[in-house]
């Protein structure tokens, strides 16, 4: 990961710099963007005004911004796509070359490939919350180990406290957004559940393969919720889950890479399919449980999630790390 500061956004006269700079863009005929003509540079960011970059890395190759789209506070998320193999022989064929060192047997080259093969994958939430802000922001890590006792007089608490809003997870499941996106769906209310790409996954290539199972029920915030009542709705998952990832993907369950996370994104049950190969954010032992061991643990005990202790990860800035503190319990 870069080592990354707050930055802050534009000095005063920069905003008309740009404006300036993105007219050039679209009235140049030399220009890549559209050939001078400015309907095919129209950009649903144009309003976007870049107040901080959260966190950036020169590795996984993304940047996180935080700034204002139209008035409103917006995160962006931009990462450069996986090269894939299908583009390769016109990457290497097509693409313009400009040699930066050669020395012996060795050369570097900037190369520019065709824009269609140049893409990068932009994410936009907005209107965008303080907690988005925050989830971005590069921070120090805590782990945190939970009690059955600490879920129920803290954590448990706190969320019914926190107005964590899943109206876009009710979306999708009643198909009024997202519904193109669904691969797989099990319409049973009580075991049932859809499947559809992570925004993380590009769907160009198999090695970052990346799904996610949201189940139909609203009862389940969590791991901590599973009792024997909900076997049948996660042997349901795993199994139709793997079985529809082969049909359509052609990927075993052996190259599959199955879980829930703890403490999870946002309070709707919903478990993470991706390729063994990919190391996937969160996939990490101090977070992932695999739906394997979770089936297994809850065959042993009923009570399994409810009473033994959990270890999870929580930003420097999470308000639950603060009641956790509060607690005397870091």
């Amino acid at each position: 990961m870069a080592e990354t500061a707050k930055r802050e956004g534009d000095a005063p006269g920069e905003n008309e710099q740009d404006d300036a700079k993105i007219k050039r863009l679209k009235n140049d005929p030399n220009s890549d963007q559209g050939n001078g003509d400015a309907s095919a540079f129209e950009s649903p960011l144009s309003g976007f005004k870049t107040t901080t970059v959260l966190r950036d890395s020169a590795r996984e190759k993304n940047m996180f911004l935080h700034g204002k789209l139209n008035d409103q506070e917006a995160v962006i998320i931009l990462e450069k796509t996986p090269i894939r193999e299908d583009t390769l022989f016109e990457l290497l064929h097509c693409s313009r070359f400009n040699l930066d060192m050669s020395n012996d047997i060795y050369r570097t080259y900037q190369l520019q490939p065709p824009a269609h093969l140049n893409d990068i994958k932009t994410t936009v939430i907005c209107p965008a919350t303080e907690k988005h802000v925050k989830k971005y922001l590069l921070q120090e890590t805590y782990l945190v180990e939970e009690t059955g006792e600490d879920y129920r007089t803290i954590t448990l608490p706190y969320i019914q406290s926190q107005s964590f809003s899943v109206q876009w997870v009710y979306n999708i499941l009643e198909k009024k957004a997202e519904a193109e996106r669904i691969v797989y769906e099990d319409p049973d209310q009580d075991v049932g559940f859809v499947l559809l790409p992570d925004f993380k996954w590009d769907q160009k290539q198999l090695d970052n393969l990346y799904l996610i199972a949201i189940v139909h029920r609203r009862d389940i915030k969590s791991l901590r919720d599973l009792t024997d009542m909900h076997l049948l709705l996660l042997s349901n998952i795993r199994k139709k889950g793997e079985e529809n990832i082969l049909k359509r993907y052609g990927l075993a369950a052996s190259k599959l890479r199955v879980y829930l996370h703890y403490q999870p994104s946002y309070y709707h049950l919903h478990v993470h399919f991706t390729a063994l190969s990919y190391e996937a954010p969160g996939c990490g032992v101090e977070r992932a449980h695999l739906l394997s061991d979770v089936i297994q643990n809850i065959q042993m005990d009923s009570q399994y999630y409810q009473s033994r202790s959990l270890s999870f990860p929580l930003r420097a800035d999470d308000n639950l790390l603060s009641k956790f503190k509060e607690a005397g319990k870091l």
